[in-house]
C-alpha cells in the first residue's frame, strides 16, 4: 500500500500537470456503476456514479495538496470551493495523458475507473487493480469524521510530542509499538514498509509494548520515522507491487531497503523472523531487534 512517501510523489507530480485546470466530463468504469446498483461502494464513495459524474463537471482544480496517506484535490465552481479526497487503497494510480491508450502497462490500462476529460484538452485518469482505493466527494472535509482524526503530519514541529502524549494513553500503551506507530491517530503515512525501517534502525522489536518504552527512546523512534520517510521521498518512494507514480514513473527506495521484505539481516546476518502485527506481516532480525 502507497505510504506517505509515495502519495507525495504522486501529489508533486499531479500539481504542475493539473492544478488550474478544468474538468469538462467525468466517466466512470461500468465496475463503479455496477457495484452501485448492487448496493456497493467500489472506487466511489457516497455517492451515486450518475450524480458523481454530473457534480465533477465543470468543476477547476485549484490545488492539489496530500494529508498523511490522502490525496487532496480542492476544486471550485460557480465559486463554491469542494474537495475530492483520494485514497490509492493497494494498487490505485494516477495518469495524466492526451489519451487512455498512452496508458503502457495494460494491466493499469485495463482497470480504469475513473476519466476526467480535461477542457482544454487531454485527460486525468484513476485506474485501480484491486480496486481497494477511494474517491470521496465532500464539501469540505469536515463532512468525513476519520479525516479529522488524523494526527499531525510528522514533519510538524509539535508532531514528536503529540505521539508521545498518545503513546501514554490506555488506548495505546498496551498496544506493539509496530502497530501504534502505523496508527494514523498517532502518527500521520507511516505504513507498514517505513515502521519496519525505523524499527530495524532503532533496534526496536516490532511486538515491544509501548508502556516498555521510554521517553528518550520513542522520541529516537520518531526521529528516525521522519528520517526514512524523508529519505523516500528523496528517492521517490518505494515502488513494490503495483505501485507506480503517475504515468507508470517508478521509485528508487526499494533498493535502499535495509529490513523489509528481506531473508537474511544486513547487519549480523541473521535470519530474518516475521510475526504478525495489527493484520500486517512484521519482519524484523530477533538478534538485531529486541
Amino acid at each position: 500500500m502507497p505510504e506517505l512517501p509515495e502519495v507525495e510523489g504522486v501529489v508533486q507530480a499531479l500539481k504542475p500537470k493539473i492544478e488550474g485546470r478544468t474538468i469538462q466530463q467525468v466517466q466512470l468504469s461500468e465496475r463503479v456503476h455496477f457495484s452501485f446498483s448492487e448496493g456497493k461502494q467500489c472506487i466511489v464513495k457516497q455517492a451515486e456514479p450518475d450524480a458523481f459524474e454530473m457534480t465533477m463537471s465543470q468543476m477547476t482544480i485549484t490545488k492539489i495538496e496530500r494529508r498523511a496517506k490522502y490525496i487532496f484535490f480542492h476544486m471550485l465552481k460557480d465559486d463554491v470551493p469542494y474537495v475530492l479526497v483520494s485514497h490509492l487503497g493497494m494498487t490505485g494510480a494516477w495518469f495524466v495523458v492526451n489519451s487512455p491508450e498512452e496508458i503502457n502497462e495494460a494491466k493499469f490500462q485495463k482497470h480504469i475507473h475513473a476519466t476526467f476529460k480535461m477542457a482544454d484538452g487531454g485527460y486525468l485518469i484513476y485506474s485501480d487493480i484491486r480496486r481497494f482505493g477511494e474517491l470521496r466527494f465532500l464539501s469540505k472535509i469536515e463532512d468525513h469524521i476519520p479525516l479529522t482524526k488524523m494526527a499531525p503530519e510528522p514533519f510538524d514541529e509539535h508532531a514528536c510530542d503529540y505521539f508521545i502524549a498518545k503513546s501514554t494513553l490506555p488506548k495505546y500503551e498496551n498496544k506493539a509499538v509496530k502497530e501504534v506507530i502505523m496508527d494514523g491517530q498517532v502518527i500521520s503515512g507511516c505504513g507498514n514498509i517505513y515502521a519496519t525501517e525505523a524499527l530495524f534502525a532503532q533496534k526496536i522489536h516490532p511486538a515491544r509494548k509501548m508502556s516498555r518504552m521510554s521517553e528518550k527512546r520513542k522520541r529516537a523512534l520518531f526521529e528516525e520515522i521522519v528520517a526514512v520517510l524523508r529519505q523516500s521521498i528523496e528517492a521517490g518512494g518505494s515502488t513494490i507491487s503495483d505501485y507506480r507514480n503517475i504515468n507508470g514513473e517508478a521509485g528508487s527506495m526499494q533498493n535502499r531497503l535495509k529490513m523489509y521484505g528481506k531473508k537474511i539481516c544486513p547487519a549480523c546476518e541473521t535470519a530474518t523472523s516475521q510475526m504478525t502485527i495489527g493484520g500486517r506481516t512484521s519482519v524484523f532480525c530477533p538478534n538485531c531487534q529486541h
